[in-house]
């Protein structure tokens, strides 16, 4: 089969909206989240989130909105975005400036779009309160196409002129994994020569609170250590959205034209625990069996592997079931790999968390480092034989897991390696 590679990023992050930013962050273990108080009611228990910078919605109105400057986006294409879709829509700006790309240059039926997001729930509540308000008598005629789940899908593939596959994916926190995955497999088929991936997500309360009543988020008030992966103190997950956009392209192409390589993505696997519609298997078989799947489609061996980007979000149950998946993947290995949570950092991205966790990982292959593991502190004792590192590494990784996991059990681990060909 053919082989693909990752040849442009765009960020739109708590942790920085281009890469010079992002690796900064990351090398230095600086977060991006911001003390909040949620819809004016101070007793909210949920304090902390990762915030857009950069970016501005004060209400669903499109007019309403601001952006960095250097985006120039027509009226025509804001009025059926939603915020996620603003975002979405300058990280694939920044990603094909990235991989030296022009919008011409993927609007053709050799490249396919694959995105992820749980649609917008702040413009979704604004569009139904409308309309009950007025009795179903009228409506806006870009409620649907701006606020559903395939948002991402409608607006991208109509800006860039996508004719290849459109395809949107909606597995909760594994999505754009699964978004990852299957763009890599239409490549690595021949069915398409280059692919934009994108996962995007809202910082608005309609998309971070609801977690709250499942008691999934964090309540520690502090910005500084209200997210903490494989602590023994974690409670919880900081929310967090944005964008993250990456440009895969079979690696035929993308060596003709002299594109720049941030890494191969070389394979990937997914399976389904089979046990609850919300909480990870205790003994973390589904993530353990998906990666080694990734493992065994990548055709290497567990003891290749340098670094794994945890999906861990801090949360008590979620963590454990990592560690347990980990410990059993990598046993008989020869030497055990790094493993960190960069959610530590950037807040829990929810259907973006993989993409930007693949971008990360690209990133590290391509500058050489290894991100540590951010307010790690009092390591839980169920977590105790994974290889922690407490601060960032200067070490080149040359083969990287990127893990996530979703609810009702579906788990995804792509993989990365630096490319040398």
């Amino acid at each position: 089969m053919k082989r693909v590679l990752v040849t442009g990023l765009g960020w739109v992050s708590s942790i920085g909206n281009d890469k010079a930013t992002v690796s900064d962050s990351l090398r230095k273990l600086t977060h991006g989240f911001e003390a909040v108080t949620w819809l004016g009611n101070p007793k909210i228990t949920t304090k902390v989130l990762g915030t857009v910078k950069g970016f501005r919605i004060p209400t669903p109105e499109w007019r309403d909105w601001s952006w960095p400057d250097h985006y120039t986006i027509p009226p025509e294409i804001l009025r059926s975005l939603a915020p996620h879709g603003l975002y979405a829509l300058c990280a694939s700006l920044q990603a094909l400036a990235d991989a030296g790309l022009r919008t011409a240059d993927i609007g053709n039926c050799e490249t396919g779009l694959f995105t992820a997001s749980a649609g917008s729930p702040y413009m979704l509540h604004h569009f139904l309160g409308q309309m009950h308000q007025a009795k179903a008598e009228r409506g806006n005629p870009m409620g649907v196409v701006s606020s559903i789940s395939g948002t991402l899908n409608f607006n991208l593939a109509t800006y860039f002129k996508i004719q290849g596959a459109v395809c949107g994916y909606v597995s909760a926190c594994a999505s754009s994994n699964h978004a990852l995955g299957h763009a890599l497999d239409d490549i690595r088929l021949g069915r398409h020569k280059r692919a934009l991936v994108v996962g995007a997500e809202e910082v608005q309360a309609e998309s971070i609170l609801p977690f709250a009543g499942m008691r999934a988020l964090s309540v520690n008030p502090d910005p500084d250590t209200a997210s903490r992966p494989f602590d023994r103190r974690r409670d919880g997950f900081v929310g967090t959205g944005g964008a993250v956009a990456l440009i895969l392209e079979e690696a035929g192409e993308a060596k003709a034209r002299g594109a720049h390589i941030y890494a191969e993505l070389a394979g990937w696997g997914q399976a389904g625990d089979g046990y609850n519609v919300a909480m990870s298997h205790p003994e973390g078989r589904g993530l353990a069996t998906a990666m080694e799947r990734a493992i065994k489609d990548a055709e290497i061996d567990a003891r290749d592997v340098d670094y794994v980007n945890a999906h861990a979000t801090s949360t008590p149950v979620g963590d454990r079931s990592e560690a347990i998946a980990l410990k059993r993947v990598f046993a008989s290995a020869e030497r055990q790999p790094w493993v960190s949570s960069t959610k530590a950092l950037t807040g829990h991205g929810l259907s973006m968390a993989g993409a930007l966790e693949t971008a990360i990982c690209a990133l590290c292959i391509n500058e050489k480092f290894i991100p540590g593991c951010a307010h790690l502190e009092d390591i839980d004792p169920a977590c105790e034989g994974l290889n922690l590192p407490r601060k960032s590494l200067s070490e080149a990784p040359a083969v990287v897991l990127n893990n996530s996991s979703g609810f009702g059990g579906s788990n995804v681990c792509l993989v990365l390696r630096s490319w040398n060909d």
